[in-house]
């Protein structure tokens, strides 16, 4: 009677699926939930192992599942879900649920019963190796039959966890408000009427100091709708900041999270570096690497992300053997697609760990992290799952006055950032717009010559198709909002993703190409070069069939955008798949102040014939 209690409640967690359906973009919504049916099998079984995780120190390990039924078939599957327990006393209203137990869990991920079992028709018995990260609970996995379209559920397994399930965990550095100040956000189980937390951190091998954490976290009511608020919500648990202020210039730093508990005790993360970002203007080696819309993607290969971000896994683990040649990271919209399905978050910061802990990594807002209906959003969609922000905007630090307002500068020696947000109004006569406008102008482009301009959308030029389509090769309004700002303050680049593929023009202002020169450019560009970098992961977009005479060049692939300044005059850009990190695309510019000062169309004051 235990065990069919504890069943029950993951069956109304599928139920409560149905009303999330129109979600088509998720792979939770394969899965016809609403079809379900309890089936309780005395035959059948799934048993996990081991029962307790992380007892070494590690936030992620593999466990092993072993199952069977008596009635098998090829369409069986596993469902993995957290907390073990899916009895839940209360549920939102918005799930319409009309019998009890209300469920507001949806199982984190799946599998095919079948996967590694060739033979599991015709023995009933199978296994299977999945990776677990720690997200503050435990774990159950249930046996279903039935298929996708009719599932029946049949068995459950015992609970799985992690020894410290509050450790700290997955620390995301970025740049703060000022040059010399680097942040480190994380996340735990400990809210602050539990633990204090801090930073312990100094110059490597010198002396330590402690920073205290500022601690937020979210709750059903910060969210705007369906999945997000219902079978899609998973407690957060609580996010920390500490702001690491008075760096010096390019020296490395050593950090360690920690939580004091009330009893006096100490939790800590392992140790970690970074290097402190350079003075703006400084002239030395910086390397910078751009992409979009990556998205997760599960290394033991559940069905929950297969083939929804089949390059996620690939583009992460390129950055990372390259980690050592980089010195920050933008990741410009679309981080995660949790679309409203809150545990993908903890999944994503758990799989960029290994980046985010070791270089600034900064963000973007894009349409998946932020649309929603009635919600302040330049666009009336529901991609965001119900998010409308909130996730992306809690569990990232960016130096944005109002965090809401994902608009944004920051400095890295000699670039300047300029990053949009396309999920806001960016019109001329807007705040954002007028933002914009000051980032550009007040650069010192003799300090920091590389005007760097950061969107998710494409404002600028694509040949997606389905820009194409529209007519526009871009974002409606978007060139027409803002290229004589470009223009005017001679931005080089602007990179964007949104469109999941690889195209970069040629320098270009009002459709014409400025120069003929396509991979050596020398003096005054005459316009700006537009990159489209959405390749990160999630699934590629076709080109048009149409030829247009700005594009220099185009790949239907994975692929990610590495900008070195190697000083004031040379800047070299390159394209590399996430397939083997091989260069397939590049470009360079060499240049003099002056060619910055010479003007161009639209880019100078009238000048006065008075001597």
């Amino acid at each position: 009677m235990k065990t069919f209690v504890m069943l029950l409640p993951i069956l109304w967690v599928l139920v409560a699926l149905h009303g999330v359906t129109s979600h088509e973009d998720h792979p939770l919504a394969r899965i016809a939930v609403h079809n379900a049916i309890a089936a309780l099998d005395a035959r059948a079984y799934i048993k996990a192992s081991p029962s307790v995780l992380g007892s070494n120190g590690l936030n992620q390990e593999w466990i092993t599942l072993e199952y069977g039924t008596g009635n098998p078939s090829n369409d069986d599957w596993v469902g993995v879900f957290s907390p073990a327990n899916f009895s839940a006393a209360t549920c939102d209203p918005e799930n319409n649920m009309v019998t009890p137990p209300l469920l507001c869990t949806a199982p984190i991920k799946y599998q095919f019963a079948n996967r590694s079992n060739l033979n599991y028709k015709r023995t009933g018995k199978g296994s299977l190796k999945l990776q677990l990260i720690n997200q503050r609970s435990d774990f159950s996995f249930a046996l279903f039959s039935g298929g996708l379209r009719n599932p029946k559920l049949v068995a459950v397994s015992n609970t799985v966890a992690f020894a410290n399930p509050n450790a700290p965990l997955y620390p995301r550095l970025a740049q703060g408000k000022t040059w010399n100040e680097m942040t480190v956000t994380w996340t735990s189980g400990y809210d602050i009427n539990e633990a204090e937390p801090f930073v312990e951190w100094g110059p490597q091998g010198g002396q330590q100091t402690r920073s205290p954490a500022g601690t937020l976290t979210i709750d059903r009511s910060s969210l705007c709708g369906a999945p997000a608020r219902t079978v899609g919500w998973r407690d957060p648990g609580f996010i920390h900041t500490g702001f690491l202020k008075e760096l010096w210039p390019n020296l490395v730093y050593t950090y360690k999270l920690g939580h004091k508990l009330f009893n006096g005790t100490y939790i800590w993360s392992q140790m970690y570096k970074f290097k402190a970002s350079p003075y703006p203007g400084q002239s030395s080696l910086q390397r910078v690497v751009i992409f979009g819309d990556m998205g997760k993607e599960e290394a033991d290969g559940s069905n929950v992300y297969n083939q929804y971000q089949p390059g996620s896994l690939n583009t992460t683990k390129q950055i990372i053997e390259d980690l050592k040649n980089i010195d920050i990271v933008f990741h410009i919209g679309d981080i995660v697609y949790a679309n409203g399905y809150l545990s993908q978050w903890d999944q994503f910061t758990s799989q960029v760990e290994p980046i985010t802990s070791r270089v600034p990594y900064m963000i973007a807002s894009g349409n998946h992290e932020r649309d929603w209906p009635d919600s302040g959003s330049f666009y009336g969609k529901k991609d965001s799952g119900g998010e409308c922000g909130v996730l992306a905007q809690t569990m990232f630090y960016f130096p944005a006055e109002n965090r809401d307002k994902f608009w944004y500068s920051t400095d890295y020696g000699m670039f300047r950032f300029c990053i949009a947000d396309t999920e806001h109004d960016w019109r001329e006569g807007t705040e954002q717009y007028k933002f914009l406008e000051h980032c550009f102008a007040s650069v010192d482009r003799q300090k920091q010559p590389w005007l760097i301009f950061l969107a998710h959308r494409v404002l600028g030029y694509s040949s997606g198709d389905f820009y194409a389509d529209e007519g526009s090769f871009g974002e409606p309004m978007g060139r027409e909002s803002l290229q004589k700002l470009w223009q005017k303050y001679k931005v080089d680049i602007a990179i964007y993703g949104h469109v999941h593929n690889y195209e970069r023009t040629c320098p270009i202002y009002q459709n014409i190409c400025t120069m003929t020169e396509k991979n050596s450019y020398k003096g005054t560009l005459n316009g700006t070069i537009h990159v489209v970098a959405g390749g990160g992961g999630a699934g590629l977009v076709k080109f048009t069939s149409l030829q247009t005479k700005w594009s220099i060049f185009k790949d239907y692939d994975y692929g990610f955008v590495k900008m070195t300044a190697f000083d004031h005059s040379n800047l070299l850009f390159e394209y590399k798949k996430s397939s083997d990190s091989k260069v397939y695309d590049s470009f360079n510019i060499s240049r003099d102040y002056r060619d910055i000062l010479a003007c161009t169309v639209d880019s100078c004051p009238s000048m006065t014939l008075a001597s």
